[in-house]
């Protein structure tokens, strides 16, 4: 079953005025330039362009010489892959170079500058990301990507085993773009070739694992994907552990505005140490493993609780960890047998938030003791610990009266 595809998004495309300005500078004299990859692509779906890729018969130093001339600044980004971005009134785009592969090792590719855009279509990963479109508005197709753009179906151009083996990143973009652009299941022969070849996966850098990774954990399709990619072995692969998809199916449904990481906590976080065998399996960041370890540490608490969830204890929740945090564990976890969330828990949460209620915020500070003749050191360190267990203990009160009766007291116990 095929979908329409919008071809009067092309003209507007090509309309832009900085894209207009742009390509009547590089075409002519000898030389082409074409939009090509993602831009013709979602532009046909009726999806947002923002990034605009050009592929040009132009050398990077001819490109260089006539962007220049015309005012325009060139910044030779990857001019050694042939990479020129073009600023055009604070309007950046990448113009490449055509190319041909001399050799691929799986992880890069050395390649040589051509000007046969057929044959830079046929070096690309699938069918839709080959398609171009000329400054008359002409859509060039030499790999049937426009009519698997309207099957809405992803598939490799040629040989998907050749393809993969030129780069075995195109496994985890296979699934990635399936997830994003694709309905029904993955090509049959794509998903064989990228069984085939998974092994290929573990010679890429964990940089390029990890960005490819977390934008398939977002991706329009991302819970049937997933899916698939579980079953074939790939996440045991990437991850080193089992998955909890029913955790990752329950964030998702709850909100696609959900992080990346907040879907590979739920996804691959069954406890802390999980985080760190993370951080260095897809080299996450300080700021993403911090995450990761905060949900591991609230999933543990949260799992270990008898109780009942109340409003008073959420109140203490929230005192300690970041309501992000709070709302991604619990709709992980719904519907197991723990933790139990009272209603009035549910809509507290919801309250802090939307904004609607402050989270509780520890009233006192170590200057408020150092006010009251208190030494400076640690005494007022283990004071304060003191002082703040037993304030959340009392539910996290938060009224003024509240927090000088618990400065009283404190001043009393030294």
């Amino acid at each position: 079953m095929t979908s329409p595809l919008d071809h009067k998004a092309l003209a507007e495309l090509l309309a832009r005025p900085h894209l207009k300005r742009l390509l009547d500078v590089l075409n002519g004299r000898g030389e082409e330039t074409r939009v090509v990859g993602g831009a013709v692509r979602n532009a046909l779906l009726s999806r947002p362009v923002s990034d605009l890729d050009l592929a040009t018969t132009a050398s990077p130093d001819e490109t260089m010489r006539r962007v220049e001339k015309a005012g325009f600044k060139a910044v030779p980004t990857g001019v050694e892959h042939g990479t020129v971005t073009v600023i055009v009134d604070g309007e950046p785009f990448e113009v490449t170079t055509l190319r041909e592969d001399v050799e691929t090792d799986g992880r890069y590719a050395v390649v040589c500058f051509g000007r046969d855009f057929r044959a830079d279509a046929f070096r690309r990963d699938f069918t839709i990301n080959a398609l171009s479109v000329g400054i008359d508005g002409r859509l060039y197709d030499y790999t049937d990507g426009e009519a698997d753009l309207a099957a809405r179906r992803v598939r490799f151009i040629g040989d998907a085993h050749a393809r993969i083996r030129e780069d075995f990143l195109r496994i985890l973009r296979f699934f990635r773009f399936h997830a994003e652009y694709a309905n029904g299941e993955p090509d049959r022969e794509g998903l064989l070739a990228a069984s085939t070849e998974r092994a290929g996966l573990e010679r890429l850098s964990r940089e390029r694992v990890r960005n490819e990774l977390l934008k398939l954990l977002c991706a329009r399709r991302a819970l049937e994907t997933v899916a698939v990619f579980a079953e074939y072995g790939f996440l045991t692969l990437l991850l080193g552990s089992a998955v909890e998809l029913g955790r990752f199916t329950r964030i998702a449904e709850a909100s696609p505005r959900i992080p990346s990481t907040g879907r590979l906590a739920a996804l691959a976080v069954m406890v802390e140490d999980d985080a760190e065998r993370l951080r260095e399996r897809l080299r996450l960041s300080n700021e993403e493993q911090a995450s990761l370890v905060i949900y591991g540490q609230l999933l543990a608490r949260l799992k270990n609780a008898a109780e009942v969830i109340d409003a008073a204890a959420m109140r203490r929740l929230a005192a300690d960890y970041p309501v992000e945090s709070l709302e991604l564990v619990f709709a992980a976890t719904r519907g197991e047998p723990r933790p139990i969330l009272h209603d009035e828990a549910a809509e507290l949460l919801a309250k802090y938030a939307q904004g609607e209620v402050g989270v509780p915020v520890f009233p006192l500070r170590g200057a408020d003791l150092i006010a009251h003749n208190v030494p400076k050191g640690p005494k007022i360190g283990e004071l304060l610990a003191l002082a703040r267990q037993g304030w959340l203990d009392q539910g996290c009160p938060s009224d003024e009266a509240s927090a000088k009766a618990l400065l009283q007291r404190l001043l009393a116990s030294v």
